[in-house]
């Protein structure tokens, strides 16, 4: 007990610029742990007061551009000729499909559901690779990607009433098409990682789906369906509330530049075994903000069903680090 306590307290952030690399990591894995589980729960705060797509544009120009404007004054170079395709497709990847479709899904499902379906995103990585590359798939690991997909069962069992609202069903649809875009990208980085530079990628990427999408919902403003129902897609900035500005700053602010960092850093100081742990605990901390500060509910079935998916994860990890197969690496939302 008093060592627990002693290595806890090696990560007070008062004292934290004395100690050294691995101390510091460690430190900057808790961040990524916690700060990427929020974001789930402060992104549903945002999309209360505004469309969630209008939401991901501003969020994604801001911090492209910091990001940008960072690596330009650095000396890096912008991509040339074919050097872009590798950009336009992780831009379509990640952030037009991946990180817009998972933030307009919180609009329709828990904050905690969504980062639950999300923390799945290992096993569609081993799906994806074993149907293009016919990689021989370790027993473990299937009983992980079932284990997975078992857990989701157990969730959605309480949930089957909600599969009659249209709009359960949408936010369902579109997050677990996020999920798999965004492994779709990550297979894609690591096969064309050596022909750019994946972080100033990042930046360009951010900067241009933003552009983007904020062009499209601004074309599209305000429809109605045949119904008269109204579907918004953007609003004027001017009406968009102090909340809904304060959850993008937050995105902005820890969830693309402080928790990124952080994570680039533990990749470089810690395991990437170790680092992978966020990936476990990024839905806990979503599910736990969740219901204090949703009141969203934390009911058994949804312990056991998130319980049983990050075993599934976990196992899944574990097959591939363990064996002969080589591991495909992981990204951070």
């Amino acid at each position: 007990m008093n060592e627990t306590l002693k290595q806890l307290s090696s990560l007070n952030p008062l004292t934290i610029h004395k100690k050294g690399r691995r101390t510091k990591a460690l430190f900057a894995l808790a961040v990524v742990c916690v700060a990427w589980g929020i974001t789930w729960d402060v992104s549903k705060k945002g999309v209360e007061g505004m469309p969630a797509l209008q939401m991901t544009s501003i969020r994604q120009i801001i911090a492209g551009l910091m990001y940008v404007v960072f690596f330009l004054i650095k000396g890096a170079k912008l991509p040339k000729g074919k050097e872009w395709t590798p950009v336009l497709i992780l831009c379509f990847l990640n952030f037009i499909m991946s990180n817009a479709l998972s933030t307009w899904g919180v609009k329709f499902i828990s904050a905690g559901l969504g980062s639950i379906m999300a923390a799945t995103f290992p096993l569609w990585i081993v799906i994806i690779n074993f149907i293009i590359s016919k990689t021989k798939v370790p027993a473990l690991a299937i009983i992980g990607i079932l284990l997975g997909f078992g857990g989701v069962c157990i969730i959605f069992y309480e949930h089957l009433k909600d599969f009659s609202n249209a709009g359960f069903r949408f936010g369902i649809l579109i997050s677990l098409t996020a999920t798999f875009t965004w492994a779709c990208a990550a297979l894609y980085t690591k096969r064309e990682a050596q022909h750019f530079n994946p972080y100033f990628s990042l930046g360009l990427q951010m900067l241009i789906s933003g552009i983007t999408l904020f062009a499209t919902t601004g074309l599209l403003g305000i429809r109605h369906t045949a119904g008269g129902e109204e579907i918004k897609f953007a609003i004027p900035l001017a009406q968009i509330p102090w909340q809904s500005w304060a959850a993008i700053a937050f995105l902005i602010i820890f969830g693309s530049l402080i928790a990124f960092i952080c994570y680039l850093y533990a990749l470089q100081n810690l395991p990437i075994g170790q680092v992978s742990v966020y990936t476990y605990v990024n839905p806990v901390v979503a599910v736990l903000v969740g219901a204090l500060w949703f009141g969203e509910k934390l009911s058994l079935y949804i312990t056991i069903g998130g319980l049983v998916t990050l075993l599934g994860v976990y196992l899944v990890n574990r097959a591939f680090k363990t064996s002969t197969v080589e591991q495909p690496e992981t990204e951070g939302v």
